[in-house]
């Protein structure tokens, strides 16, 4: 059973013990039904990478554990999803883009929760069937003045860890990133 999310606009708070938070298509997984099964699909960075190369998952993936506020925002080809003037002034980087290939949703949970039968964890976002490009968002959330209260805790409206962006793939878009890191190393 998953949580559904009402607004795109409302960040959520998303787990993992893994180092990897994904966002993925739960049609492709269906027969992840136990340990072994997850082991033969996502166990290893190549079998991450054929799942990201088919379109049914997206790495957001900055190799740490814990407990991260994501937003995901929507667009459509009318009106594509962008970040707010707050979210564009406190990123630090962006992916490029990534294939998912819809089919009605997209889940967002650690990748240890990807399963056919998806833990109360795990995030649902609507996204309309057909090919769209993800770019994640990292955003530097505790930049901003008045972010955290007195024990370094978010406070109510402060900027989300992640903006994952969601709109239409334009006709013709064939490169997207098929790496298990989410960023590219910074130089030096």
């Amino acid at each position: 059973m998953t949580a559904q999310q009402p607004h795109d606009e409302v960040p959520a708070t998303v787990a993992t013990d893994a180092g990897m938070l994904v966002l993925w298509d739960p049609q492709r997984f269906e027969a992840v039904v136990d340990d072994d099964a997850w082991e033969d699909e996502l166990l290893e960075d190549e079998d991450i990478v054929r799942h990201i190369r088919a379109g049914a998952l997206v790495p957001v993936n900055i190799g740490g554990d814990g407990a991260f506020a994501v937003l995901v925002r929507r667009g459509s080809a009318a009106a594509e999803a962008g970040l707010t003037e707050r979210e564009a002034a406190h990123q630090l980087v962006a992916s490029q883009p990534y294939l998912f290939v819809s089919r009605g949703r997209a889940l967002v949970s650690g990748i240890e929760d990807v399963s056919g039968d998806p833990s109360d964890g795990v995030i649902e976002h609507p996204v309309p069937e057909g090919r769209h490009a993800v770019v994640v968002h990292l955003i530097d959330w505790q930049a901003e003045a008045g972010s955290q209260d007195a024990a370094g805790r978010p406070v109510p409206g402060a900027l989300p860890d992640f903006v994952v962006l969601i709109n239409p793939a334009r006709p013709g878009q064939g490169t997207f990133r098929t790496a298990v890191n989410t960023f590219e190393a910074p130089n030096g």
